[in-house]
């Protein structure tokens, strides 16, 4: 296996914790962040989320900005060579999700690189895919990485469906959690940031990664029944490039938010591809903390798996991180610690 990039450092900032090492404590526990928000429920009562326990209590896209700039702020702390030399890819939600809680990402991108005190570099941008935004921000890092045109890449994502919008248009949908319909999640918000930087030896890379399409998605106007071959493409395509079958994956990280939908594709994409003899294989997932956090999973589930690894509780190795959005775009990456 050969590594692309490695993650050098991570940032956190979510219901559970302020900074990367409280959230991926509190998260290993299964502690979570559900509390009564202000919001009403499809039910009539107060609607359970996972709101951030700021210090002020910001609103709309000032405390997305603030919540973006202390994932990113504390990503940077590790490693301050890094300020003033790195892109940085900011993972968004979908332009056209009801209740999308950013106007305009090139206004959220320039007043984030204000609070952090750092130059906005020529070749930032904004990956506007929701859950799966990071395995896009992924490939486009390795690309920067591998072609020696910058040492450092920051990924972040940030994201809420803590908004009256979203929250009036799933409860239409029937798809936020209740106590008259189980097959719900719960609305929640967050930002993660990932460092990216060369490989090096000892480092915690990426080896594979896979992008694919659904067309059983969850929305899909045929109702096509879900037969998991946008998730199976992206492992196969990851762990092609990884060059390793399903049995040696150590474990997974995915972004189950609560609906059977998403358990099913994860679980039909592992019971196509996985062959042979293989060792136990346990699926983490931030969503039992945190809920729904849309585009701030991917870098939130890398953050994970890096803090596991240097803490020394890791499932295993190689990681297999996952996500996938309400259009049917899928994404797969595996992740490893090399040896020296």
């Amino acid at each position: 296996m050969k590594a692309g990039l490695d993650i050098v450092s991570v940032g956190m900032v979510t219901a559970v914790g302020l900074d990367a090492p409280s959230s991926c404590a509190a998260m290993r526990a299964r502690l979570d962040g559900f509390q009564e928000t202000r919001f009403i429920g499809p039910g009539g009562e107060w609607l359970v989320g996972a709101p951030v326990p700021l210090p002020r209590n910001w609103v709309g896209e000032k405390r997305i900005v603030h919540l973006a700039a202390g994932a990113i702020g504390e990503a940077f702390e590790k490693v301050p060579e890094a300020r003033g030399q790195t892109p940085l890819i900011l993972c968004l939600a979908e332009e056209d999700r009801p209740g999308r809680p950013v106007r305009d990402p090139s206004v959220l991108l320039r007043r984030v690189t204000e609070i952090i005190e750092v130059e906005p570099h020529p070749r930032s941008r904004i990956v506007a895919h929701g859950r799966p935004s990071g395995h896009v921000a992924l490939e486009h890092a390795r690309q920067l990485i591998t072609s020696g045109e910058v040492p450092y890449v920051m990924i972040a994502g940030v994201d809420s469906y803590l908004t009256a919008a979203s929250i009036a248009h799933y409860a239409g949908d029937g798809r936020l959690l209740a106590p008259d319909n189980p097959d719900g999640f719960i609305p929640g918000e967050a930002a993660a940031a990932v460092l990216c930087g060369r490989s090096r030896d000892n480092g915690f890379g990426l080896y594979g990664l896979g992008l694919a399409r659904e067309i059983a998605s969850i929305y899909n106007a045929d109702d096509l029944p879900l037969r998991g071959d946008g998730m199976s493409s992206a492992y196969n395509m990851a762990f092609r490039e990884t060059g390793i079958e399903m049995n040696r994956l150590g474990y997974r990280i995915s972004d189950l938010i609560g609906e059977q939908y998403w358990f099913k594709q994860s679980a039909l994409a592992a019971l196509r591809l996985l062959r042979g003899r293989h060792e136990f294989q346990d699926i983490w997932s931030p969503g039992e903390s945190l809920g729904n956090v849309g585009a701030a999973v991917v870098p939130l589930m890398l953050g994970m798996a890096f803090t596991a690894v240097r803490k020394g509780y890791a499932a295993g190795n190689p990681v297999l991180v996952e996500a996938s959005n309400d259009a049917g775009a899928c994404g797969a990456a595996v992740l490893g610690l090399r040896a020296a």
